[in-house]
């Protein structure tokens, strides 16, 4: 049976991603070798484990009673890594982690370049992507969230804050007169970011607040995206301070209303109650946090 640990293995990747192509992509092999893989499993066992047709696959009575088996094995398996890295100055193991395509160049990607140097024996396979990611049902061990967090099961530690700025096109904002307050951007253009309210609400230097619902003709799902478009002088919009920074140094973009700020992003790590890497995940958060603040 030793022989067919990996065979195990691979059968309970295939059934948590749902597809040989799935399984294979995260695995980093082809599709064709890990349904090799299944049918060696079965050849041995002498019994069907999944029913394959062209939609999806299902598991056999035999296939689910092996996966429950499987899946308690390699539990207790990443437990004993966990074990042994809690009691190591050198942690081994790898990390899936969701990041906001935003952040791709910040800070937060820094710092998870000092955390590989720092733990060579640490591999992270980073996600960047502005879509809001299911952590478990995608594979990951940790979700990196910007904004207000929902109600879950999940666990999470604050990392920080992201500042913002308010910002347009040079030349677009040199075609209009210059604004000296809120409602004066009210018959601009704006970009909209699609995961964003149609309200942009800003804060002065007073602490007083005002909220601009400027007209949209264009609306984008990436914040690159609103980085380019406002480089193209389609209208105003609300940047990340790095991106925004970029901009400005660049002589593409100008800040508006220097005096009126939209809020901060509050910027979380997330991961499962029961993470399969409990004392890796932790060791991650824990260093992005303290090298964050």
């Amino acid at each position: 049976m030793i022989d067919y640990l990996k065979h195990m293995a691979i059968f309970a990747r295939v059934v948590d991603k749902g597809s040989f192509r799935a399984a294979a992509q995260d695995i980093g092999v082809a599709p064709s070798r890990v349904s090799q893989t299944i049918t060696d499993l079965e050849n041995y066992l002498g019994t069907t484990l999944l029913y394959r047709t062209t939609r999806k696959l299902a598991l056999t009575g035999e296939g689910r009673t092996l996966y429950k088996r499987v899946t308690e094995m390699l539990r207790s398996a990443e437990a004993g890594f966990n074990e042994i890295n809690a009691n190591t100055q050198d942690p081994v193991g790898a990390l899936r982690v969701t990041v906001p395509a935003f952040l791709s160049s910040s800070d937060l990607s820094t710092v998870m370049a000092t955390f590989i140097k720092r733990y060579p024996n640490v591999a992270l396979s980073l996600h960047y992507s502005d879509r809001n990611v299911e952590i478990i049902e995608n594979g990951f061990d940790l979700a990196i969230k910007a904004g207000s967090l929902a109600d879950s099961a999940m666990m999470s530690r604050k990392l920080g804050a992201i500042p913002r700025a308010l910002i347009s096109g040079v030349e677009y904002a040199a075609a209009r007169p210059v604004p000296t307050h809120p409602k004066d951007l009210e018959d601009w253009d704006w970009i909209q970011y699609q995961q964003r309210s149609d309200t942009v609400k800003l804060i002065s230097e007073k602490g007083e607040t005002e909220e601009v619902s400027g007209q949209s003709q264009i609306e984008v799902d990436s914040v690159n995206a609103l980085y380019y478009f406002a480089q193209q002088n389609v209208g105003a919009t609300v940047l990340t301070e790095n991106l925004a920074e970029q901009g400005v140094a660049s002589a593409t973009l100008v800040r508006l209303l220097p005096k009126w700020r939209p809020p901060d992003i509050d910027l979380h790590a997330v991961w499962p109650d029961s993470s399969r890497r409990e004392n890796l995940t932790l060791l991650f958060v824990r260093f992005l946090a303290d090298e964050l603040s």
